[in-house]
């Protein structure tokens, strides 16, 4: 029984069909309209207010506003803002002394110096237009060591080497890291370098070698790989060779002199 109950009143209560009602048909034009004329509820209206003005949680603990700690403390942050404005020291504004700009390639001289000593070379300064170092050719040698390479030269003679860094065309150079020097006089040898030995340079071009193609294969993995690469070189032209006795040249100089006066 209970349960027929319970059905009965669900039935009564849940189950019957709604009957809807129909609203009569109005413009939207029409409701806008009706419903700006309409005055707004006292609460409505002070919540409408309160929705418009902007939001004020960082002026929460101030006194109300029109009080005399609100004319101090505005006087206050002026006077605080007028003091950052004028101070520049802590932006560095104030400071007379401005810092040195970097170079482009990030490095100072010193260290310039020091990387162009270890690979073997010291930059002197450009060619100038009235300068005239080439001599003419000395039968005297020199084994000078640049980077990893070992070069015999004399006087005269053109070498290339991997790109040197801190260098332009037509400066002068100076080989510092000399090996070997000899004529036909004497020969004289480092151990490993000699110190007061010295061979002078200029800088003629950079340029880039040969193409070198680099082909890689791993069979019946259909793996192939294909590259080039071009080195970058510098073409030095040695000038004059310092460290060793060139007197026997004069003497050469005065003989032959004699031999075509003879001949005469």
């Amino acid at each position: 029984m209970a349960t027929r109950r319970c059905l009965l009143r669900l039935l009564t209560r849940r189950l019957v069909p709604h009957s809807p009602q129909l609203l009569p048909t109005v413009p939207i034009a029409a409701q806008t309209l009706t419903s700006l004329s309409q005055p707004l509820a006292p609460r409505a209206a002070a919540t409408a207010s309160l929705r418009l003005l902007p939001s004020r949680s960082h002026f929460a603990t101030r006194a109300p506003s029109g009080s005399e700690d609100d004319d101090d403390e505005e006087g206050d942050d002026e006077e605080h803002y007028e003091e950052e404005e004028g101070s520049g020291d802590e932006w560095g504004e104030g400071d007379d002394e401005t810092p040195a700009a970097k170079p482009p390639s990030g490095k100072t001289e010193e260290e310039k110096l020091a990387e162009a000593s270890e690979i073997g070379y010291k930059v002197v300064g450009p060619l100038g237009a009235d300068e005239k170092p080439f001599k003419p050719y000395e039968p005297v040698f020199a084994v000078v060591q640049i980077g990893s390479h070992q070069f015999k030269v004399s006087n005269g003679d053109s070498i290339f080497t991997e790109r040197l860094k801190f260098c332009d065309v037509n400066d002068k150079l100076i080989l510092n890291r000399v090996l070997m020097l000899g004529s036909q006089a004497e020969t004289i040898i480092g151990r490993p370098t000699l110190t007061d030995a010295t061979v002078h340079a200029v800088v003629e071009e950079h340029a880039l070698d040969a193409k070198v193609i680099i082909f890689k294969k791993k069979r019946r993995k259909n793996y192939r790989r294909t590259k080039g690469h071009r080195q970058e070189l510098t073409k030095l032209r040695i000038t004059n060779i310092e460290g060793i006795d060139k007197s026997f040249l004069q003497q050469e100089s005065i003989d032959k002199s004699e031999s075509a006066a003879v001949a005469a």
